[in-house]
């Protein structure tokens, strides 16, 4: 069972663990990537996250794919979230369940790296005090 999802709306791991339970899986893992306040010295105002959504959902579900063929019985749901975030927001949620912590660990990292390498997804964050962004 796999699922992805770009949406405009709030997320949250909770949201993506309902329902996301296996009697097979003893670890159900979550990664909750958020906007922080400050990149590479300057304080961050917001972000602008913009994607064609159905070429991200297809890079996500290519992803998802390789987790579940890969990494030892993983199962796996992500939702990246697009449009204007501000500090605090949650950007991208990973849920893992495996049969063992390691492996869900592995699976995890995986995802939120493929995703940042491959995913159709830009981002442009804007700065306090810097005009004409």
């Amino acid at each position: 069972m796999s699922e992805s999802l770009i949406t405009t709306r709030p997320i949250s791991a909770a949201q993506l663990k309902e329902g996301f339970a296996f009697p097979d899986c003893g670890a159900t893992l979550s990664f909750e990537g958020t906007v922080r306040n400050h990149h590479r010295g300057r304080e961050v105002q917001k972000i602008i996250y913009e994607a064609y959504a159905p070429m991200a959902e297809k890079v996500l579900t290519e992803i998802m794919h390789e987790i579940t063929t890969t990494h030892h019985d993983c199962r796996v749901k992500i939702c990246h979230r697009i449009g204007e975030l501000k500090v605090g927001d949650v950007a991208v949620v990973i849920v893992v369940a495996s049969p063992h912590r390691e492996a869900g660990f592995t699976a995890l990292r995986f995802a939120i790296e493929e995703i940042k390498k491959r995913c159709p997804i830009w981002k442009k964050e804007f700065f306090i005090g810097v005009t004409n962004q």
